[in-house]
């Protein structure tokens, strides 16, 4: 069921009544919080955290003291994923929650196996156990999440320790804090682009020279993204995504957990070059360590500035593929579900709160310290094929060596696995990949010799998007993978238009048929390409036309 077709009955008393107790409760959660509209879901976390769920009676309170309607708060509660609604005379759930991934990865590694176990194992009625969507993490498959503090490599036996030890919080990664970065040179840079005003003009030719191009997915020149961004009216915003959903993608978390103060000077540095008055990081509600890193971290910055900062906003996802969508991620933090917006106008001329925004991937700005110090040249040296640069890549699946590997733009996949990954992992033959996560297609063994960049693999049918490769090999099939693949995007259609919501889920059912009816899903897959309104609808289809083209065996019996 998608989002757009939730509805939840009895979620407030009739009439919405007032509870007394259920508002003085609400009120000491959220304390002396100045109740922004804009701040809706971070006041929904704090009573889900709180509670364990999401009460009609508190609801009701909190559109009270935010002065809303409860339905404005319920349909937004009701959007994301992360939020448990108890309505009518449901039960609230098992105190605690094991989530465990059943997404490409950790498909291939047993994840539904595991979650089987888990539920047998489990106590009833004081542990719930769910198959949910990627968790980031997809290098450690299979993966479960006890509370918020995740597992790799996880068996029923490892699960059960922590949850005995009730260890559900997650730790915070040992990075680069904010003194010793500074003692390395860092800040510097900011510095020097704060007292010479003129220096932004020679960043941008850098960022030009490089090639660096965003690193989200869509891959769009970040050096015409901030000239752009220079010509709108003031005052103009910045948005940082660090929502990175797509299955097969973790190379935005394994950076931050390194070194976070490397991506804040470059937002910085971008803030100060482009005119941007605030700045709003939206980060994935699966990464709690980071989320504790970058609160840290962004405190001790902001005790001991290098420089005058503009307001800087760390903002939390709740659950929504989706909002890796720029416009969507502005409607969610606006406080709204994250539904994407309708184009033109852009989000570069209106964007968030009717302001120009800068929106940024969280990797494409932790190059910026680099290719000025280093020279454009410097990066733009490294690459294969014609290409020019360097890339991180998430590498998952079956590989000797899975994880974010840097390695030099236009390598090749067979190239990537031998060399970066330790071939494949014992016992596997490549049989094919995913290039660019679930929405990248897929392309087989006899295809693995192709450039890995922007631009080499449309003609293939193919993209790269945020470099997420998922490797497979004989002992899996493409269409098995192509199925989890649409059942992601079905699980996670916004459900604003049509073609996606409607042909998700439609795709879905056909293609877990014995017998697949290729010409209705080349049709289907046609209408959801031309008429669904982002990405998400419009790539969904791209594994299942790639397993009916490039592994045709799989289907030679029907």
């Amino acid at each position: 069921m998608t989002r757009g077709q939730k509805k939840k009955s009895g979620a407030f008393p009739k009439g919405h009544q007032m509870d007394p107790r259920a508002l003085a409760r609400v009120s000491d959660l959220v304390g002396d919080r100045s109740l922004k509209r804009d701040e809706l879901i971070e006041y929904l976390h704090v009573l889900q955290d709180a509670e364990g769920c999401l009460q009609g009676p508190h609801l009701v309170a909190l559109a009270h003291l935010m002065r809303l309607s409860p339905v404005e708060v319920f349909e937004v509660a009701s959007f994301y994923h992360h939020f448990d609604l108890v309505t009518g005379d449901d039960a609230p759930p098992a105190p605690l929650t094991v989530r465990v991934c059943d997404s490409l990865s950790c498909a291939m590694a047993g994840g539904e196996k595991l979650a089987g176990a888990l539920e047998a194992a489990m106590p009833k009625g004081a542990v719930r156990v769910q198959r949910v969507p990627c968790v980031g993490r997809c290098a450690e498959a299979p993966v479960a999440v006890v509370g918020q503090n995740a597992i790799g490599a996880a068996t029923p036996e490892a699960v059960a320790q922590l949850v005995e030890k009730r260890s559900t919080q997650a730790p915070i990664p040992d990075a680069v804090g904010y003194h010793a970065y500074c003692a390395s040179g860092g800040y510097q840079l900011l510095k020097r682009v704060m007292t010479d005003p003129a220096l932004g003009d020679s960043i941008i030719d850098t960022l030009d020279e490089a090639g660096l191009r965003g690193l989200g997915g869509a891959g769009f020149p970040s050096a015409r993204k901030w000239r752009i961004l220079r010509e709108q009216a003031a005052p103009r915003l910045m948005t940082i995504n660090l929502d990175e959903g797509e299955p097969g993608t973790f190379k935005d978390r394994v950076v931050l957990e390194a070194d976070p103060h490397r991506m804040f000077e470059g937002m910085l540095i971008a803030a100060q070059v482009v005119g941007c008055d605030a700045i709003y990081i939206y980060l994935r509600d699966e990464y709690a360590g980071i989320r504790a890193l970058l609160e840290r971290e962004l405190a001790a910055l902001k005790a001991n500035p290098p420089a005058t900062l503009p307001e800087i906003h760390l903002r939390r996802g709740a659950g929504a593929y989706v909002c890796g969508e720029e416009s969507a991620l502005i409607e969610s933090l606006e406080g709204k579900r994250g539904m994407p917006r309708l184009r033109p106008p852009y989000v570069a001329q209106l964007g968030l709160f009717g302001r120009p925004t800068l929106a940024h991937n969280g990797e494409t700005l932790w190059w910026v310290r680099d290719l000025v110090e280093q020279g454009a040249a410097s990066f733009a040296q490294h690459g294969e094929n014609g290409r020019k640069g360097l890339r991180r890549f998430s590498v998952s699946g079956r590989v000797a060596k899975p994880g974010v590997v840097l390695a030099p733009a236009g390598i090749t996949l067979r190239k990537l696995v031998d060399e970066y990954c330790g071939g494949m992992a014992p016992g596997h033959e490549l049989y094919g990949y995913f290039p660019g996560g679930a929405s990248g297609g897929i392309l087989p063994e006899r295809l693995a010799d192709i450039p890995l960049d922007f631009d080499t693999l449309h003609e293939h049918g193919c993209f790269i998007g945020s470099a997420a490769v998922v490797v497979f090999s004989t002992q899996d099939r493409a269409r098995d993978l192509a199925l989890n693949a649409m059942r992601f995007f079905a699980h996670e259609s916004c459900g604003k238009c049509t073609p996606c919501r409607v042909g998700t889920s439609k795709a879905a059912m056909l293609m877990a048929q014995p017998v697949w009816d290729q010409p209705l899903l080349k049709e289907l897959s046609d209408a959801m390409k031309d008429a669904s309104i982002c990405g998400l609808g419009q790539a969904a289809s791209n594994p299942m036309e790639c397993a009916m083209r490039y592994f045709p065996e799989e289907f030679s019996d029907e």
